[in-house]
């Protein structure tokens, strides 16, 4: 089962770092992210720079990598249905990937979107609380990083408060962990009041 595991987690880290954002901007003849806007490869970086249609293309890709993780690579292992520690090493093998591609240098994103395709498979009702608690902090103050570490708490605490199997709300946490950690830069802006609204002229 260990190697199982092992090969879960390496082939989902694979999948999730396809770079879409890189992918998308390149064929449709655009700035490269890396070096414009934050530098990072992620949807938000994408919107920014390239315009709403490629954002949202962007957007999709990181989300629907992380649900494919979770939903096919297990069973292409014959890992154990309903196995919970299957589908958490999909889910860290596709956060990692993503965050730390080897397609681009391991430059990656900040995990958001793919986190939440992982988790609206792994964990549905977390993972909704999560998107609605993004949505709520992202447009009352428009800052997007905000709302996306606050929905990153959100999941593993509800994932805790519902009952989830222990793996998974491991997983969940170590996820959540990782997402904080990318957003530290952004952390110390807000503290310093330097984080750019979504959205303003210096965004």
């Amino acid at each position: 089962m260990t190697i199982i595991i092992a090969g879960i987690f390496l082939f989902s880290g694979l999948l999730g770092a396809i770079p879409f954002g890189l992918i998308v901007t390149r064929a449709l003849g655009l700035v490269d992210p890396r070096s414009s806007g934050s530098g990072n490869i992620g949807a938000t970086n994408v919107l920014r720079t390239s315009g709403w249609a490629p954002g949202l293309i962007t957007l999709a890709g990181d989300v629907l990598k992380g649900v494919a993780a979770v939903a096919f690579v297990p069973g292409w292992l014959n890992a154990p249905a309903h196995e919970p520690l299957a589908g958490g090493a999909a889910a860290m093998g596709a956060v990692l990937g993503h965050m730390y591609s080897p397609f681009t240098g391991f430059r990656g994103g900040k995990g958001v979107a793919t986190g939440l395709g992982v988790f609206a498979l792994l964990m549905p009702g977390p993972a909704g609380c999560a998107a609605v608690v993004f949505l709520v902090a992202a447009g009352a103050t428009k800052f997007v990083s905000l709302g996306s570490i606050l929905a990153a708490l959100t999941v593993p605490l509800v994932g805790y408060l519902m009952g989830y199997p222990t793996e998974t709300a491991a997983a969940s946490a170590a996820i959540s962990a990782l997402v904080i950690w990318r957003h530290k830069d952004n952390i110390e802006r807000l503290i310093r009041g330097e984080e750019n609204r979504f959205g303003s002229k210096g965004s």
